[in-house]
């Protein structure tokens, strides 16, 4: 855990010293605020879920929301209870207000990788630009020093695992849900004979 530990400040120094000029402490609050409570995964999950066509993406995303929320926040952030960068080196300035809950792993980063890996699942038009801004709020937070390399690579990892859950899911149902409307219709279609 040491060498871990070691290795997150030196990689997380290393930005500081080196990635910090004044546009980017402009704009790495902003990019950072748009992944607060997954707020832009979740104003595009209901914009597709107002669409018919794209219903079904809404609701993976929405799903893969509500499944790393609960793995993460619920689940792993209080289990292992580490203490975000910041306060351990008092000498960084944050530019954002501190978090207050814990570090590992990065809700920001699971809730990105999460919605993303649901839009290329399903192949949709502007994944890509999707996965540019999952991987600028990713390192908004490192950028920003709430958080460590490996907390952004464990809610990267996690959030990829949860999109590929939920789309599993959502194949299933709808599975199960065109089976049952097939049968059904050919109930019908035998009783009309």
């Amino acid at each position: 855990m040491f060498f871990i530990n070691q290795m997150d400040f030196s990689i997380l120094n290393f930005i500081a010293a080196h990635f910090h000029y004044a546009w980017l402490d402009t704009l790495m609050p902003w990019v950072t605020a748009l992944g607060d409570n997954g707020i832009i995964w979740i104003l595009l999950s209901a914009a597709f879920l107002v669409m018919p066509r794209y219903r079904k993406v809404g609701i993976g995303i929405v799903l893969a929301l509500l499944l790393g929320f609960i793995i993460c926040n619920l689940g792993l952030k209080p289990l292992a209870a580490r203490l975000r960068p910041f306060e351990f080196n008092e000498a960084v300035h944050l530019l954002i207000k501190a978090p207050l809950d814990y570090s590992f792993p990065s809700g920001h980063t699971e809730a990105s990788f999460a919605a993303v890996t649901v839009l290329f699942l399903y192949r949709l038009r502007g994944r890509f630009v999707a996965m540019i801004l999952a991987i600028a709020i990713a390192f908004s937070r490192l950028y920003l020093y709430v958080h460590y390399p490996t907390d952004v690579f464990a809610g990267a990892i996690i959030g990829i695992c949860m999109g590929l859950l939920s789309v599993y899911i959502m194949k299933r149902v709808l599975a199960k849900e065109f089976t049952a409307t097939t049968e059904m219709k050919l109930d019908q279609n035998k009783s009309n004979m």
